[in-house]
């Protein structure tokens, strides 16, 4: 496992002070790499006491405008689900993701997506994510304070780390790099595009089409050259459609 390489990212904090928790937390487990997506308040003194000791993880924080700036250089993003979804995605306790997390961050960079106090993460940031992290609190009361949450997933890294048995993934020896999110992102773009295009997709009624060819290739990742593939396919099938208008 590569530390350096994991990084915690809070999408659209409301309360500050979970901000300095989130710090503390993460110190805590041996993790210093926090982005903050668009809170509603930071810098802010609440966010300073509650980080205690680890005022180091905190100013060194990233702040971003938005999901896709935060995790456009990674790799393998996790995101954190309490809710069931419309469709299923891969989906492992904090346990299990752990054990991912920690196989990928050897060679590559990884972000564990954490989301709003009131709703978590939308679909639309979760359908940005190779893999769902569930932690499977009792139904009386199903609702984790958002330190909590990334206390129990980085607490799973620390003893993984602390197991000193973690290996190279499965995939460590591809010949080509996996591509980023942020190249992820262009692509599903030109391939709803092209859907469109040729006739196969109504923006009208799109059904569930995009999520679940964005649940396929996130499921499967695709490397760099196979990306690059897949684009000139979708390039060369837009050109037809542009000749072939009828």
């Amino acid at each position: 496992m590569n530390p350096d390489n994991i990084e915690i990212v809070l999408v659209h904090t409301t309360h500050s002070g979970n901000i300095g928790g989130v710090a503390r937390a993460m110190k805590n487990m041996g993790l210093s790499r926090l982005t903050l997506v668009a809170p509603l308040e930071y810098p802010a003194p609440e966010a300073t006491w509650r980080a205690a000791s680890a005022l180091d993880v905190l100013e060194a924080a990233r702040v971003v405008d938005t999901l896709d700036e935060a995790i456009a250089h990674c790799q393998f993003v996790v995101g954190t689900s309490a809710r069931d979804r419309r469709i299923p995605w891969p989906l492992q306790d904090a346990r299990g993701c752990a054990e991912r997390i920690a196989s990928q961050s050897v060679r590559e960079r990884v972000a564990i997506l954490f989301g709003r106090e009131d709703r978590g993460l939308l679909n639309e940031e979760l359908q940005r994510c190779n893999l769902h992290c569930h932690i499977p609190t009792h139904e009386a009361y199903p609702s984790l304070n958002l330190a909590m949450a990334v206390q129990i997933v980085t607490y799973e890294l620390r003893m993984m780390a602390l197991a000193d048995k973690v290996g190279l993934p499965e995939d460590a020896d591809w010949d080509t790099p996996f591509s980023s999110s942020e190249d992820m992102a262009r692509f599903y773009e030109h391939l709803e595009a092209t859907l469109v295009e040729i006739g196969f997709l109504n923006p009208e009624a799109p059904r569930q089409l995009m999520p679940r060819l964005n649940r396929l290739f996130n499921r499967v990742r695709l490397d760099e050259m196979e990306l690059n593939i897949l684009r000139g396919i979708l390039t060369e099938a837009q050109k037809a459609a542009r000749r072939h208008p009828d």
